[in-house]
């Protein structure tokens, strides 16, 4: 066994390339053992085996800088780079990372959970380098999904202008998180089906230099003869167009070559793009049958790949595709656009049923929201299906092409709130904070999946500009599903129980977590009022000066950022109202990043318990008023 002896990469150095086969079978054995019980991305990390060994082979990490695309296809990496011990802790609340992370090792010199930034990071690191006189390596490794991102583009451009030495390694296994689309995919695919191209033109050119009287006329004329050539013979053209040396396509399993590419590599000056073929879930049969579903896994069996899921409720996300394909059904206006989830997102029965209204833009969340703005002016009815981490990407297309234009766009926001395993990449979070604040906005949030299917009507019904619905990546209630579907009142809130005195104010699954709290406060003698406050744009405002007028003391419980979100448009609402002396607590989520574990540790961490609710109202019943907002 040559695992156990790998402490460091430079342990690499003194094996023979036989030797780093069989190193990269045994990785294989360990990530397919490993990830059984903790669960986590498989498929992409079984595929880049041989190509992260002999990257660590070739290079000198941490002093060569070696940056991943999004991160989740680093685990030989960190294997590699002495973490091999701590894979029993992958994604857990504490544990091991599920990507890249910088105050983990001093080998992740860049963390990302959003695709196709490694090439920027790249290019900032080869100029830094070179303005301090050093000479390392900067390597990235880019997936082929990842070059629908226009920030890839714009690095490539920039790149191959500056014309700075460093190394983008391509990636290239054919599916990113779903089957990609797009002109790129087309292009990778016309050279992934022309392997002999290198050896025609190499023989081509030894044929022209051998013809008598005119050899010496073509040399003069090299350039322009190579150039030709290009045009004529190499699909890779298009980066070498724009200002990198080309090399491949390359076997990613096959290591001598790896080796010798990255050699070959090594003595270019400029920007080299070596484009490595791979097989995702390469070496564990069910992944490679269906790299999709063994993308990001639950723990299974090794032996039949049944993967041992939990026994509970569909999820929000489901509930969504299936109520968007009844409102299809009566609305042909209705388009569905997703940036590359169609699966993720439960879009794929969508598309069996409607293939002409199903858009999947790739990774590209900004075209993505233009487009719909675009769809909506031209009188259809576009549903924007996004993750909101990946919403947070199209900031600038929201506010100028959707809002400002009072676009009909509804979002279709998931992930709203703590996703768990995925981290602080991937929360939730952020998306109340940075769209209530926009004009023409609705937002809401259902407290169970029959008000989400409502909500959905509610959507399809509003003609008056942008309107959001988000919803958790949880498993739904089980409550029963009204047949009719109605619209909500914009702006109306609801009492969910009657009380006195205290209100907790909160929103999607925040109140299951009142309604426990208040449960115990009854016991102990204190009625709480019960408040779906589903609207967090336009507030109830109604309701709120109710509870002003009442005297009521109220805490606001929101699975979102304290700063900027619910609470803040609630204390901002209140201040516009000189005539009331309010009591008002915020628990939301602190000024920080909450790393990877289970939603419910992450709950706790951010102090969204039962525990906190009662905590706060027991505080509040202790105090006294002394003027507007203040408390002893």
């Amino acid at each position: 066994m040559l695992l156990p002896h790998i402490k460091q990469p430079s342990d690499l150095k003194s094996l023979s390339v036989d030797e780093l086969a069989s190193l990269s079978e045994e990785i294989r054995t360990f990530l397919v053992e490993k990830l059984s019980v903790t669960g986590g991305h498989l498929a992409s990390n079984l595929g880049v085996v041989e190509l992260t060994v002999a990257l660590h082979y070739c290079y000198d990490s941490p002093q060569d800088k070696m940056i991943y695309d999004v991160g989740h296809q680093a685990y030989v990496h960190k294997i590699l780079t002495g973490r091999m011990d701590r894979f029993d802790t992958l994604r857990q609340h504490g544990g091991l990372c599920g990507f890249v992370k910088r105050n983990e090792s001093e080998h992740d010199v860049w963390e990302a959970g959003h695709s196709s930034t490694s090439l920027s990071a790249a290019m900032g690191m080869a100029l830094a380098r070179d303005l301090k006189g050093e000479d390392n390596k900067v390597i990235a490794v880019i997936g082929d999904g990842a070059l629908t991102g226009g920030m890839a583009f714009e690095a490539l451009n920039h790149i191959g202008h500056e014309g700075k030495k460093l190394m983008v390694i391509l990636n290239d296994n054919e599916m990113s998180i779903a089957p990609n689309v797009g002109a790129m995919h087309n292009y990778l695919s016309k050279i992934r089906s022309d392997r002999h191209y290198l050896r025609a033109k190499d023989e081509l050119e030894l044929l022209l230099k051998r013809i008598p009287a005119i050899g010496g006329k073509l040399a003069k004329s090299a350039g322009r003869v190579k150039d030709s050539l290009k045009y004529m013979m190499v699909p890779g053209v298009l980066f070498e167009e724009l200002g990198f040396t080309y090399l491949g396509p390359v076997d990613g399993h096959d290591l001598p070559k790896l080796i010798e590419t990255f050699h070959q590599a090594d003595n270019v000056n400029g920007p080299v793009l070596v484009h490595v073929l791979t097989t995702k879930g390469k070496g564990y049969k069910p992944a490679e049958a269906d790299s999709h579903k063994w993308h990001g896994i639950s723990p299974y069996k090794i032996e039949s790949g049944q993967v041992l899921k939990s026994v509970g409720n569909p999820m929000y996300t489901e509930v969504f595709g299936q109520t968007l394909i009844e409102l299809a059904k009566q609305d042909e206006r209705i388009v569905a656009v997703t940036p590359a989830m169609p699966g993720g997102s439960g879009l794929v029965p969508f598309s069996k049923e409607f293939p002409d209204r199903m858009i999947d833009v790739g990774i590209a969340e900004q075209h993505a929201a233009t487009m719909c703005a675009a769809l909506a002016m031209e009188g259809m009815k576009p549903v924007y299906a996004v993750y909101s981490t990946f919403m947070q990407r199209a900031y600038d297309q929201i506010v100028h092409d959707i809002c400002r234009h009072n676009a009909n766009v509804m979002f279709a926001i998931d992930r709203a709130g703590f996703v768990g395993a995925d981290g602080e990449t991937h929360h939730g979070v952020y998306d109340v904070a940075f769209m209530r604040h926009i004009p023409n906005l609705v937002m809401m949030m259902p407290k169970d999946e029959n008000e989400l299917r409502h909500m959905m009507k509610t959507a399809l019904d509003y003609n008056d500009g942008p309107i959001a619905y988000r919803y958790p990546r949880v498993n739904i209630l089980g409550v029963p599903l009204d047949e009719e579907l109605k619209a909500i009142p914009i702006g109306s809130w609801e009492y969910l129980r009657q009380g006195e005195g205290y209100a907790i104010i909160a929103a999607g699954p925040m109140l299951q977590v009142a309604t426990e709290a208040a449960d115990i406060l009854k016991r102990e003698g204190l009625q709480v009022h019960i408040i779906n406050a589903r609207f967090f744009k336009p507030l109830d405002e109604e309701l709120l000066l109710e509870l002003a007028r009442q005297g009521t003391k109220l805490v606001v419980l929101e699975e979102a950022s304290e700063a900027g979100s619910l609470g803040s448009a609630v204390l901002e609402f209140y201040a516009r109202q000189a005539s009331f002396d309010m009591h008002i607590r915020l628990l939301g989520i602190p000024d920080c990043f909450v790393e990877h574990g289970s939603i419910k540790e992450q709950r706790a961490e951010a102090g969204l318990t039962v525990e906190s609710v009662c905590s706060e109202i027991r505080s509040l019943a202790t105090t006294q008023t002394f003027g507007y907002g203040q408390s002893v």
